[in-house]
């Protein structure tokens, strides 16, 4: 796959090499990554990665769309088949843009946003202040309650007091299954658009292993990689009443020419998330999430919201007596790889707060199934007994290259979970 690479430039084979083992040596557990099938990656360094088209299919600015047309309306059909959507722009470059193209397809800049606050687990891009969503719109954060979940009824008082024009619902650190009927409620009883982040649970979504949004928000977000399994891609999903709009929000009012290469990546991955594997694949993610969130929890981690419903585990390491950042570094040299993250209410400074932040789409990529994940917790736990001891670390390290070296990173995803 890489002989090209190997034989122009040296340098940068030997770094893809490096990270294609890391990959294969590691327990992933960022909850945001994944392993893409070869077709999904072939297709994003195919022929279409030659090709400026920019516009949208029948409507472009430049000749030589005779394919590129079709391919970007077979991932529009894709898209809307697997999340029962009546319209589907494939276009945004990331889940950011795809944000501020959606907001801007409704209100105006200045308007209020409302939105979940950064460190109770929502996205920059929700308004958070230093994001061009908090500073084009006046925004308003709701919070979670003290058992980490959402507090509808909190979250409603709030948009009757501050009537916002928008409100998003969706999280990035989130572990609970999201009432998206209920944020239409408030939606409608304020006069509000409601929009969706479903990047991180887009995968779960497709796979019937979580309620999808798309019947109660004007409009739905979501990156293409993540559970979805595609590409670094993202999508806009609405109905036909609000199709020009978000077309039009995106391009011209956001972005140039799409990325035709990531396009045909997303229609791929898009293809496979319609098979009956891939929603075994994503109820054994939720599955897996659920019995390591267990396992954690007897061996003394305090869980964010007391366990998990969806992909991700969100561990509040305080009763621990460590910070986030400390544990997560111990656990990458132990090839273990985390992100530490802020918890609700979090005492300590966002570089490195007190939490951690994993999740299950990648391990289960690989195969792994329920008494994995008991092997997975034990690991953590003894990282966290020996967070100080290197050679301790190191053991551990080795064990866990041993321990992967039994699931391979699978070149296709034919039956992913057998």
């Amino acid at each position: 796959m890489l002989s090209t690479i190997n034989k122009q430039d040296k340098a940068v084979y030997d770094l893809l090499v490096q990270e294609r083992k890391r990959q294969e040596m590691c327990i992933r557990l960022i909850p945001s990554e994944n392993y893409a099938s070869a077709a999904v990656m072939e297709a994003t360094g195919s022929w279409m990665t030659n090709k400026y088209s920019e516009g949208y299919p029948g409507k472009r600015y430049y000749e030589g769309q005779q394919n590129t047309d079709q391919i970007e309306t077979l991932a529009q059909e894709r898209a809307k088949k697997v999340f029962g959507a009546q319209h589907a722009n494939v276009q945004p470059y990331s889940g950011s843009v795809a944000n501020l193209a959606a907001y801007s397809a409704f209100i105006e800049p200045g308007d209020t946003i409302m939105g979940l606050s950064l460190p109770f687990g929502g996205h920059l891009t929700h308004g958070w202040k230093v994001s061009a969503t908090g500073k084009f719109f006046k925004s308003v954060q709701y919070t979670l309650d003290d058992q980490g979940k959402l507090d509808y009824d909190a979250i409603e008082d709030l948009a009757k007091e501050h009537k916002p024009k928008l409100i998003v619902s969706g999280a990035t650190a989130y572990p609970r299954i999201i009432d998206f009927k209920a944020f239409e409620d408030i939606a409608k009883l304020v006069g509000a658009v409601h929009i969706t982040d479903m990047a991180h649970i887009a995968g779960l979504v497709a796979g019937g292993a979580h309620p999808s949004p798309i019947p109660y928000a004007a409009a739905v977000t979501t990156t293409t990689h993540k559970s979805l399994r595609g590409p670094r891609g993202s999508m806009i999903l609405c109905t036909n009443e609000h199709a020009a709009a978000v077309d039009k929000a995106v391009f011209p009012g956001m972005q140039g020419g799409p990325h035709m290469h990531t396009i045909s990546a997303i229609a791929i991955a898009l293809g496979e998330a319609g098979t009956t594997e891939f929603a075994a694949y994503a109820k054994q993610i939720v599955k897996n999430a659920k019995r390591l969130a267990e396992k954690l929890i007897e061996y003394g981690f305090t869980l964010v919201s007391g366990g998990t419903e969806n992909h991700l585990i969100l561990i509040d390491l305080r009763n621990k007596g460590m910070l986030g950042k400390k544990l997560s570094k111990a656990l990458d040299r132990a090839n273990i790889v985390t992100n530490y993250n802020t918890i609700p209410n979090d005492p300590a400074k966002p570089f490195n707060p007190s939490g951690l932040r994993i999740g299950t789409p990648a391990v289960t990529t690989r195969g792994m199934k329920e008494s994995e994940m008991d092997k997975i917790a034990a690991f953590m736990n003894r990282v966290t007994e020996h967070v100080e001891d290197g050679q301790a670390i190191s053991k551990i390290g080795q064990e866990v290259t041993d321990f992967c070296a039994a699931f391979p990173v699978p070149d296709t995803f034919v039956s992913p979970v057998s």
